[in-house]
């Protein structure tokens, strides 16, 4: 009879240690570590028993595709990939009191008129579920509730022969394995929940969303394993000095990636946004100095954004480098790029970077908008308020092209600009919906700093005797 072996491993992290230690080295959590008990393995890692043959099939084989559940937000859809595909692992992550549980009623307010739909809560009681949903005016919605957290209840209850279409879990982190000798939330205690309802899920067919709690810096709460085990991974992002919410995709194995959604968050629950670029305008000021419009592309939906900057003389020995809504190492970048191929330095200002309207930005599109902000504030020189500008910055200074730039001059066109200032391409097709737009395209830096500024002697003593002038 094999003997058991015990072993010691961190709850937070999984890491294995030969004996009970309070500290672990690893992770640096206190009285993470808990002894588990394990049958001693055969040398070969068999303890001498057959497994089953596996039949293996061909790509020849026919697959039954099933229609999407459309839920009713075409927004939410959109991050989906067009709607939820039967059998598949939805994971949504975001920040506490952003909206994760008010989105998921909604849309099973939504979906309940067509489909069985189950809530099952582990953080709140039945009776707070419900005051949410007459709130948001879902009372008599179709959808049965619970409050549990035991995944053995929960896989008795959905092995039926009858399941729901669409499953709400909320949150993972909650629920809890009995078998397992550690609490709700642990990493182990995460990862073989998660487990058992994907596989209940696949098995019988119904949609599972899995709400997922975050971390300090962003990510989900966890092992990282869980975004690798569902099909698609999302996140609910938002400003809490904005009521509007934006639904991001970052993974999905039946749509693109990088889709969002935008809703506003009302006091009935989140209301779609059809135009988010118009919203996020709406209160822009024109002919200031410091603004630029930024084309940009999420996914397959072209957004344009206001870009924000304020370049003011500082007195201390490192001047403040402050970012909202954009990488602060690109910022450097473009800095950099400015006062060794531009000779504008300002080295000895503070700046302060903002995307208006709460929106992050993670393509390197918006590296000539970011310019133009820049040398804008810095000059004191508004760029045209007609104009929306994108485009790559190289370290060299070069202008390179960017994907979609057709998607960007068409919703620059629907909003009413008439100048794109974007890389210059030698291939470049005119662009038949374009309208009215004029462009101007550039190939170096230098000659949009030029285009910005109007004239080299208005750099308000700015310019580096040892970068190259303009």
């Amino acid at each position: 009879m094999a003997k058991d072996t015990p072993i010691f491993i961190c709850q937070n992290c999984e890491a294995t240690h030969r004996k009970w230690v309070g500290h672990c080295d690893k992770c640096g959590e206190w009285n993470s570590v808990t002894s588990y008990s394990s049958p001693q393995r055969s040398p070969n890692g068999f303890d001498g028993r057959n497994g089953n043959r596996i039949e293996f099939q061909s790509l020849e084989e026919r697959v039954i595709e099933r229609p999407r559940w459309e839920s009713g937000l075409s927004e939410f859809d959109r991050s989906c990939g067009g709607g939820l595909v039967p059998g598949s692992a939805i994971l949504i992550g975001g920040d506490p009191g952003i909206g994760k549980s008010t989105l998921l009623l909604q849309v099973l307010g939504k979906l309940s008129e067509r489909a069985s739909c189950l809530y099952v809560t582990g953080e709140e009681s039945t009776d707070q579920v419900r005051l949410r949903a007459n709130r948001m005016g879902l009372s008599k919605a179709n959808v049965l509730l619970a409050a549990a957290s035991s995944i053995r209840d929960l896989i008795t209850s959905l092995n039926v022969e009858t399941p729901p279409n669409v499953v709400v879990i909320d949150s993972i982190q909650t629920m809890y394995l009995d078998s397992i000798d550690s609490g709700p939330g642990s990493v182990s205690q995460v990862r073989a929940c998660a487990q058992e309802l994907i596989h209940i899920a696949k098995t019988k067919g119904f949609v599972l969303l899995l709400v997922g709690h975050v971390t300090k810096d962003g990510s989900i709460a966890g092992p990282r394993i869980l975004e690798h085990m569902v099909d698609t991974v999302m996140y609910f992002e938002g400003d809490r000095g904005h009521n509007f919410r934006i639904l991001r995709s970052i993974k999905n194995r039946f749509g693109p990636t990088d889709e969002i959604g935008v809703f506003r968050m009302a006091g009935n629950g989140l209301i779609e946004i059809e135009n988010p670029s118009a919203l996020f305008l709406s209160q822009r000021r024109l002919d200031i100095n410091g603004v630029a419009v930024f084309a940009g592309v999420e996914g397959s939906r072209p957004l344009l954004v206001e870009i924000q900057a304020l370049v003011s003389a500082s007195t201390h020995a490192n001047p403040r480098r402050s970012v909202v809504g954009w990488d602060s190492g690109r910022l450097a970048m473009i800095l950099a790029v400015l006062e060794a191929r531009c000779g504008l330095s300002l080295a000895g200002h503070e700046v302060y970077l903002n995307v208006a309207g709460g929106l992050k930005i993670n393509e390197p599109a918006a590296d000539l908008a970011v310019a133009a902000a820049l040398v804008s504030a810095a000059c004191d020189k508004p760029v045209s308020s007609n104009a929306v500008i994108f485009g790559e910055v190289g370290l060299s200074g070069e202008v390179r092209p960017v994907r979609q730039s057709h998607l960007r001059i068409k919703e620059a066109n629907k909003l009413g600009f008439d100048m794109v200032m974007q890389p210059f391409e030698e291939e470049q097709s005119p662009d038949s919906e374009a309208g009215s737009i004029s462009f101007r395209t550039f190939s170096h830096l230098n000659e949009f700093v030029l285009c910005v500024t109007g004239d080299t002697a208005n750099l308000k003593g700015l310019t580096n005797t040892t970068g190259d002038k303009t």
